[in-house]
């Protein structure tokens, strides 16, 4: 049905209507959703936060998930929140900046269709504050453990299907960010790596993309003051905070059959807030 065919039964009616608000409200009826039955996925950093709701969203959609996060609290806590999908999860206590982790790791599993490398962690400061120690401690995990991870997967996912690699950067790594150098420099080289390795690996069947979130509502920002918060969505477009499953989706999509033909691209999803 065209638009003219729609605006014309909308005139119709005793009442007036935007025929494009009467489309997109039909649109936004629709429930998209994913079946990824059988997929094999490691998240890194799924325990908590952005992480924890990208595991989810994996699961219910059928898929097989291994998360790789730090501590085995947050793994055991992880695991009785998701307990209804037991039989699809595995969990393993893996440094993603330490190489021999990670490959003790990849050695457990036998076949991996797509990794998302989301572990990250800050030590912001300023500049002039920044310590040589904050610098490393967040590039080693941020980007050599995503090189790491990538690294160490690779060969199993040689045999797999529809093969994707999604990196999590951030608006900061796009437009940089004040007390953020070492973060900033991390996020933008995931960027530059996820376009490379589009480049090297879209030849073999991968498809590598890489999302960059805006303000996203997690359990570190709840903690902070309302005031604070209010001004964060202020400055978006949308006038609110982003919701972990807005990134969850978007990654859902890209390790669909839908995104087949997406390779080297970063998704802002971040309500607007970098136009």
């Amino acid at each position: 049905m065209g638009l003219s065919s729609i605006k014309n039964r909308v005139l119709a009616l005793d009442f007036e209507i935007d025929p494009m608000a009467f489309i997109c409200q039909k649109i936004s009826m629709t429930k998209i959703q994913f079946d990824l039955s059988g997929k094999k996925v490691v998240v890194t950093g799924g325990a908590s936060g952005i992480g924890f709701e990208i595991t989810r969203h994996f699961l219910q959609a059928g898929a097989h998930v291994t998360i790789w996060d730090l501590t085995p609290d947050s793994l055991a806590k992880a695991a009785s929140e998701l307990v209804q999908w037991k039989s699809q999860l595995t969990t393993d206590s893996v440094n993603v900046g330490n190489r021999d982790q990670v490959a003790a790791a990849a050695a457990k599993l036998d076949r991996v269709d797509v990794v998302v490398n989301n572990a990250g962690i800050t030590k912001d400061k300023s500049f002039a504050k920044m310590s040589f120690e904050d610098w490393d401690a967040v590039i080693q995990v941020n980007l050599t453990g995503l090189f790491n991870v990538t690294k160490g997967l690779l060969d199993k996912m040689t045999e797999a299907q529809g093969k994707r690699i999604i990196n999590i950067s951030s608006v900061v790594g796009l437009y940089g960010n004040f007390g953020q150098t070492n973060y900033a420099a991390a996020k933008a080289g995931v960027i530059g790596m996820t376009k490379t390795w589009a480049k090297e690996l879209g030849k073999k069947g991968f498809c590598v993309n890489a999302i960059a979130p805006g303000f996203i509502r997690t359990s570190m920002t709840s903690a902070m003051p309302a005031e604070v918060l209010q001004q964060m969505a202020a400055k978006v477009p949308v006038a609110r905070l982003g919701e972990t499953s807005d990134i969850a989706n978007a990654v859902l999509f890209l390790s669909s059959d839908q995104a087949a033909y997406i390779n080297g691209t970063v998704i802002s999803v971040d309500g607007g807030l970098t136009l």
